[in-house]
C-alpha cells in the first residue's frame, strides 16, 4: 500500500469512528443479547452471557473480571469464549495455548533496556488461555487477577546458553479480562476465589443443537459464513462493541450501594471470606451491563451511571451461577453431585462405592466416567466443599464409601 492509499484508509477509519461516536444505539435487552449469541452458541444461556459480559468489561477502567471454564474434554469449554470473541475487535483479543511464564511474557511484551526486562501492556485487553497455564505462570498472574495494582513488577528467571539462569524484570500494565479453559477439574483455592467458575452444559438438547450447528457449518462453510455475517443484529452488536470501546468510559457509578449490599447478604445464611471477592464480581457484572447500554446513562464526559435494570438483571444472572461459586467447585462437578450421587444414594438408601457412582453416571449420561478422575479430582473437591462424607467400607476397609451430607433430608429438601 503506497502512502496516498494509506492516508485514504486512515481517513476512512476516522470517518467511521466519528460516525460511531455520534451513533445512538437503541437499548439492547438481555433476552435479545442471548438470542444473538445463540446464533453460534447453543443453549448455555448463563455461560455465554457471563462470558460476553466478561469480555465487554475489558473496555472499562478497572471493572474487569475473570472466568475459568472447567470441564472434561469435548464439552465445548473453549468453544464458547472463542465464538464470542469473534464479536470483539481482533486487536484486543489475545489467545494463548500452553505457555511457560517466560514464554508468555516474552511473547506479549516488548524488551526495555531501562527496565532490564519486558513491558507487557494488557490495558483493556481480553486474554483467553485455551489450556491450563503453567502453574508458575498462574502464580505470577495472581496479583493481576486480583487487581492489586495497575502496574505490577514481576521477576522471572530466564535460561541462556551464555549466562545460564538470569533474572529478568517484567512490568505488567493495566487490567485485562482473563478467561481460562481447562480440562482439569482441580482448582487451587487461590485461583478459584479470583474467578467466576463455569462449565458448559452437557444436556442431550444442547448436544443435539451443537451437532446440527456443526453439520450446517461444515457442509458449506462459505454459505454458513455468509448467513452469519448477513444477520443485522449480529453486525449491529459488533458496531455497538466498537463504539463502547471508543467511548473510553472511565468510571461506572452504581447508585444506592446499600440496596446491593442488602440483596447480596440476604442470599447467604453465613458469610464467608470469599464473599468479599464475589461481591466485586457481581459489581463488575452490573457495570458491564451498564456499558452495554451506555447511551443515556452519562454522568460526566467519561462516566456513566448504572440503572435499576442493570442491577436487577445482574442478580438474575448471579442467582443462576452463584451456587457453585459459593462451594468453590466447577458447575460440572456440582451437577454430577446433584444428578448422579444424590439420586444413586436415594435409590440405594446406603453409602455408595466409586463403581456404583460410575455405573449411575453411565446410566444417566450414556458415557463412562474415568475412575482416576472420580478418585483424584471429583471426590476430593466434593469432600473439601463439604458435600460428601467418606468412610471405610465395613466389609473391606481398604475401600472408601461415599455419602451425601444431610442425606437424611434428601427426600424433603436440597442437599448440602
Amino acid at each position: 500500500m503506497d502512502k496516498f492509499e494509506e492516508i485514504k484508509e486512515q481517513t476512512k477509519e476516522e470517518i467511521i469512528k466519528t460516525q460511531r461516536s455520534t451513533a445512538n444505539f437503541p437499548p439492547l435487552s438481555v433476552e435479545t443479547l442471548i438470542e444473538i449469541l445463540g446464533l453460534t452458541v447453543k443453549q448455555d444461556k448463563e455461560n455465554k452471557l457471563t462470558t460476553f459480559l466478561c469480555m465487554l468489561s475489558a473496555f472499562s477502567e478497572n471493572s474487569q473480571f475473570n472466568i475459568s471454564y472447567n470441564a472434561p474434554s469435548s464439552t465445548g469449554k473453549s468453544y464458547i469464549p472463542l465464538e464470542i470473541a469473534q464479536l470483539f475487535p481482533k486487536e484486543d483479543v489475545k489467545k494463548t495455548g500452553y505457555a511457560s511464564p517466560t514464554a508468555f511474557f516474552h511473547e506479549k511484551g516488548e524488551f526495555s533496556k531501562e527496565l532490564g526486562g519486558y513491558e507487557v501492556d494488557l490495558e483493556r485487553k481480553i486474554l483467553i488461555f485455551l489450556d491450563q497455564p503453567h502453574s508458575l505462570l498462574l502464580q505470577h498472574l495472581r496479583p493481576l487477577l486480583s487487581h492489586d495494582d495497575k502496574i505490577i513488577v514481576l521477576k522471572i528467571t530466564d535460561k541462556t546458553q551464555r549466562w545460564g539462569l538470569r533474572t529478568k524484570n517484567v512490568l505488567i500494565k493495566g487490567f485485562p479480562s482473563v478467561i481460562f479453559c481447562t480440562g482439569s477439574l482441580n482448582i487451587d483455592e487461590q485461583e478459584a476465589t479470583r474467578m467466576i467458575l463455569l462449565s458448559p452444559e452437557t444436556t442431550q438438547e444442547k448436544i443435539r443443537e451443537a451437532i446440527l450447528g456443526r453439520v450446517e457449518k461444515e457442509s458449506d462453510p462459505e454459505a454458513y459464513k455468509t448467513w452469519l455475517e448477513a444477520d443485522e443484529r449480529r453486525q449491529e452488536l459488533k458496531e455497538r462493541i466498537k463504539t463502547i470501546k471508543e467511548a473510553n468510559i472511565r468510571h461506572i457509578i452504581i447508585p444506592q450501594p446499600e440496596k446491593i449490599y442488602e440483596q447480596f447478604v440476604s442470599r447467604y445464611k453465613f458469610l464467608k471470606p470469599r464473599h468479599s471477592r464475589d461481591i466485586s464480581r457481581l459489581m463488575s457484572l452490573i457495570k458491564s451491563l451498564a456499558l452495554l447500554n451506555l447511551w443515556g446513562k452519562k454522568h460526566k464526559e467519561k462516566d456513566i451511571i448504572a440503572d435499576e435494570d442493570d442491577i436487577n438483571e445482574t442478580f438474575k444472572i448471579w442467582d443462576k451461577i452463584s451456587e457453585s461459586q459459593e462451594l468453590g467447585i466447577p458447575p460440572y462437578i456440582y451437577r454430577l453431585y446433584q444428578e448422579i450421587i444424590v439420586p444413586a444414594w436415594k435409590e440405594k438408601q446406603n453409602d455408595l462405592s466409586r463403581q456404583e457412582i460410575i455405573q449411575k453416571h453411565f446410566q444417566i449420561y450414556g458415557r463412562s466416567l474415568p475412575d482416576w478422575q472420580l478418585r483424584r479430582q471429583i471426590i476430593p473437591m466434593l469432600d473439601s466443599a463439604g458435600l460428601i462424607i467418606q468412610e471405610p467400607d465395613p466389609i473391606d476397609r481398604r475401600k472408601m464409601l461415599i455419602r451425601p451430607i444431610c442425606s437424611q433430608d434428601i427426600g424433603n429438601s436440597t442437599v448440602g
